[in-house]
């Protein structure tokens, strides 16, 4: 049988194999726009088997044809976006399994339908965040898991391109959400373990638990009172907008703290030792929802089975009284009506109340000649007491957390104040200032009263002599008076970036109570 011979047509548009007068076999046709250029196979006329058809931007297609159409197999580019794509076609379309890759390092490769992801595929954005699941329409839609760039990790439901249903959301800090979603919020029933601690189980609405902590609040009101050496407790709060508990809350970390008023004076009126005295309080003081300005004061937890500094101080004097014989051993450490007139009803702060054993006033005569022994026992003793409390070393108590809602601070004590407190020394030269000037002359003799005064005071005191003087040892005791306890919300870090306003209350400190009068020097009364 005599083979076929080709046949060859050369035209302005088509140069190639052909026949019966159709393009047939390889061949080259320039479109009559001049903007498209395919070679390859033809069969009847049509592009059929493999091509590659070019157009004038540099863009092009190269693969299988079947009856005219891209289909199959093939390679597509886009010359003015830089896509590429590599994979199955239909009618031209991107359809089935391929891979894209955009100019801007966005990567596809799974599922398309009509040129669009759909079904099952796996993403790489331009900033490397990676999603693998269900698309619809180009988007995110059904179940898939997406690792962001800052290291969160979701997996769940979808909804055009929304997080949207069941998932869980693994922070790239250790926190985890598991619940409800909607419009790539936490929208529903949910629960967060936050990395602080912190534990929130309830709803949420747009990102917000709805019966979370708003605000700290000291239990008790606005007042607690408290008697010197008696250790106390706080309760704390955590509440709502509403002013509910949020009992849904568990683990935020509070820290309670103690300041002292500090003194407002005016720069016109004040001394100028008085103004020093401001200028070398380094701290920067806390404004009060009471109108006032406050300082720290050092607050401690108290160690059962251990003295207490303030009660050790009186014990020691009685003991040493008692030896000397100078004071009766029964005679009270504290005077009836001492703090009572001490006080203060002047209106300031922590004035006064130094019981009279305490006032550091010298002795006379054979006084202050047999107490002599005693006064180096005793300048010993407060040497110890005081040695390595030049700094303020004092532990503060622990930071609670919060289960379901509430907190506890017990066994507070006010801890001896630091060596030469600002504020003391403020409040003592400040009550000097304002003391009016006596109109006695400077040679008159003391009146009867003050004689037997101060005959009473050297029949308790004799055991002290001008080696021991009030500044040196009230200056470590606990004054009775006004402080204000702060509980402050320390969770760190904050839960979802917010920390909750400071929680504040005055502490009225009384002096301590006495067995006489009252057996029951554990209990605290609140306000």
């Amino acid at each position: 049988m005599a083979a076929v011979k080709k046949q060859i047509r050369n035209s302005r548009y088509y140069v190639g194999e052909v026949n019966n007068l159709t393009r047939n076999g390889f061949g080259v046709y320039v479109y009559p726009n001049s903007f498209f250029r395919y070679e390859g196979e033809w069969t009847k006329g049509e592009k059929h088997g493999h091509g590659k058809l070019l157009m004038k931007d540099g863009s092009y297609y190269e693969g299988e044809f079947a009856r005219g159409e891209i289909e199959g197999n093939g390679s597509r580019f886009w010359a003015k976006t830089g896509v590429s794509y590599s994979g199955q076609f239909s009618g031209g379309e991107l359809h089935g399994y391929g891979v894209m890759q955009k100019g801007n390092g966005e990567r596809y490769e799974g599922e398309f339908s009509y040129g669009l992801r759909d079904g099952n595929g796996f993403l790489v954005d331009k900033d490397e965040q990676t999603y693998e699941g269900s698309f619809h329409q180009n988007k995110r839609h059904g179940e898939g898991q997406m690792h962001y760039r800052n290291g969160d990790q979701y997996e769940g439901g979808w909804l055009l391109d929304q997080q949207q249903g069941h998932g869980v959301m693994r922070f790239g800090d250790g926190s985890v959400y598991e619940g409800q979603w909607r419009n790539n919020l936490f929208n529903g029933q949910g629960t967060m373990i936050h990395c602080s601690g912190i534990i929130y189980e309830g709803v949420w609405t747009n990102g917000r638990p709805l019966g979370g902590a708003s605000k700290v609040v000291i239990e008790g009101g606005d007042v607690l009172e408290v008697f010197q050496e008696t250790p106390f407790c706080v309760e704390v709060q955590l509440q709502t907008e509403v002013g509910e508990k949020a009992t849904g809350e568990n683990g935020r970390v509070l820290q309670i703290s103690t300041a002292i008023r500090l003194c407002g004076l005016s720069l016109s009126t004040t001394p100028a030792s008085l103004l020093k005295m401001m200028e070398d309080i380094k701290e920067t003081p806390i404004p009060t929802p009471f109108g006032f300005q406050v300082v720290s004061y050092p607050l401690m937890e108290r160690a059962f089975g251990s003295q207490v500094i303030d009660t050790a101080a009186p014990l020691a004097v009685a003991a040493v009284a008692a030896k000397s014989g100078s004071a009766q051993a029964d005679s009270p450490l504290l005077l009836e009506g001492e703090w009572e007139s001490g006080s203060g009803s002047d209106g300031l702060p922590l004035m006064g109340g130094t019981p009279s054993y305490l006032d550091g006033k010298e002795a006379s005569g054979e006084q202050n000649q047999s107490g002599e022994g005693e006064s180096t026992i005793i300048t010993e003793f407060f040497s110890g007491l005081f040695a390595g409390q030049e700094e303020d070393s004092t532990p503060p108590p622990a930071n609670q957390r919060v289960l379901e809602g509430q907190a506890k601070f017990q066994n507070l004590l006010l801890a001896p104040p630091p060596h030469d407190f600002i504020p003391y020394q403020l409040m003592d030269e400040l009550k000097r200032n304002i003391k009016k000037p006596s109109n006695r002359a400077p040679t008159d003799r003391p009146g009867l009263s003050q004689e037997k005064n101060s005959e009473r005071r050297s029949s308790t005191g004799s055991c002290f002599t001008s080696n021991i003087k009030k500044s040196s040892i009230d200056s470590r005791s606990v004054r009775p008076g006004e402080y204000v306890i702060m509980v402050k919300d320390v969770t760190n870090p904050p839960f979802q970036g917010q920390t909750l306003p400071p929680a504040f209350a005055l502490l009225r400190l009384f002096p301590a109570k006495t067995k006489s009068k009252n057996s029951q020097t554990d209990k605290t009364k609140s306000k």
